[in-house]
């Protein structure tokens, strides 16, 4: 861009808040700056090679500088490159509804677009909440979520998150939230039994508050930022029983999981569970643009018609909903996905991945390996048989990201949980690379523990 790299990185500290970031230690460091990206690798401006790990905060699936999205943008470029969808439509954005909904759990028929992860999850709060009202039930407005909740950071995603470190600042903010037990079983005081013991409180809440409660909101399969928690197997299919059993909604955030990341095209397909609301974000346009979409059953759609007067329509919508670039990406994504059979080729990868991981578990400093396809969290404790945390001081997760950068990979910490979340095109000999990387990372960050 015509900078020197030095002036950048003076402008940098002078200009630039970065998100979920220290600033005060920031400051300190030298930052990278990347400057391209080809494949699954990122390039600073020095021309050094990185590895993607984190697939750009879980968004990239494809690679960098995939043709076809490329194309898919530049032939919408000519076209238009925003139009409202308050009133009117345009066909990107009638042609991907149409696709999200062949391929989404059963029985999610429409589809509200918004602009991010966040917003997705602020639709479905929203709808829920007027769905019972429309249908003149407005005590049913409270919602349930999971300890270590991450729906997003605006304040009605912040209300029915469980992450104190994230949220517990904004509380005099937030509205009034229930809170069930996830099931984290290598932190969980029930191990042996912990989802039979968290399945147990969730209904017991959901049963005694049932006459209030709008919609449980869960991450299926896996909760992202918690640290990777993986749900025990059939825990999402009990949850939607509950919440049938005493006519609650379940709001699946599937921003973070969706798009092949736990080896199906949607998390909730690994237990047969259609949700009453699906909220998606990050992969929809292959990690290239924001867009994001809700999508509702026929049902809930329905209590939303009626005449003008009686006022039952969705006050709702974001300037750019559905934003037509957004949307051809979206399409040329999913073409991808069938064209190169996407799915069916993550199970090999998948197993690629469960055998080195095996493998790491036998570092001392590594107590717990939590995988669902290509989502890994290695949670990193200073004894393994007791399971003690490291010091928070010692920043123990931050030094292994800064050695995994000196190595050739881009990772992110959750505190000490180590993320590995690639694009799902890369191949068995990168994913080995990252492996090697990620454990030689380790060595390097917790030595002196």
């Amino acid at each position: 861009m015509g900078y020197d790299p030095e002036t950048l990185r003076q402008w940098d500290r002078e200009h630039v808040w970065h998100p979920f970031t220290q600033m005060q230690g920031f400051r300190e460091e030298t930052p990278l700056i990347i400057s391209r990206g080809e494949g699954i690798y990122l390039y600073d401006l020095q021309g050094n090679r990185y590895l993607d790990g984190v697939s750009s905060l879980w968004a990239n699936l494809h690679g960098h500088r995939r043709r076809e999205l490329d194309r898919a943008l530049l032939a919408q470029l000519e076209q238009v490159a925003h139009s409202t969808l308050l009133g009117i439509a345009h066909p990107p954005a009638i042609l991907l509804a149409r696709r999200l909904v062949s391929l989404a759990p059963a029985g999610l028929n429409k589809v509200f677009f918004s602009d991010n992860g966040s917003t997705a999850v602020e639709v479905a709060l929203k709808v829920a909440f007027q769905f019972w009202r429309n249908r003149g039930r407005g005590r049913k407005q409270r919602f349930l979520k999971l300890s270590g909740a991450y729906h997003g950071d605006t304040l009605g995603a912040v209300s029915v998150g469980g992450i104190p470190l994230f949220h517990e600042i904004y509380q005099p903010l937030l509205f009034d939230t229930l809170e069930a037990p996830a099931p984290y079983c290598y932190r969980c005081g029930h191990r042996e039994n912990c989802r039979e013991q968290c399945l147990i409180r969730l209904e017991e809440l959901v049963a005694a508050h049932c006459q209030e409660l709008a919609a449980v909101i869960v991450e299926p399969v896996m909760q992202g930022a918690a640290g990777m928690i993986a749900q025990p197997p059939g825990y999402l299919a009990k949850v939607r029983e509950v919440t049938r059993r005493y006519d609650v909604l379940l709001i699946a955030d599937e921003v973070a999981v969706g798009f092949g990341r736990t080896g199906k095209m949607f998390a909730c397909e690994h237990e047969g569970v259609s949700p009453d609301l699906l909220c998606l974000a990050k992969g929809i346009t292959g990690g290239y643009l924001p867009l994001a979409a809700t999508l509702a059953t026929d049902g809930v759609y329905q209590a939303f018609l009626g005449e003008y007067e009686e006022f039952k329509t969705f006050f709702h919508g974001h300037t750019y909903s559905g934003n037509p670039l957004g949307a051809a990406v979206g399409l040329a994504s999913l073409d991808i996905f069938a064209q190169d059979r996407v799915i069916e080729g993550l199970a090999a990868k998948i197993d690629l991945l469960a055998g080195r991981l095996a493998a790491m578990a036998e570092h001392p400093h590594v107590g717990d390996i939590r995988q669902r396809g290509l989502m890994v969290g290695l949670e990193l404790v200073a004894d393994k048989g007791s399971r003690e945390p490291f010091p928070l001081k010692r920043r123990t997760g931050h030094r292994v990201i800064l050695a995994a950068r000196q190595l050739g990979a881009i990772l992110r910490p959750l505190g000490d949980v180590i993320v590995l979340l690639p694009p799902l095109c890369i191949t068995p000999e990168e994913l080995g690379t990252l492996c090697d990387i990620t454990i030689a990372a380790i060595d390097r960050g917790a030595a002196g523990a």
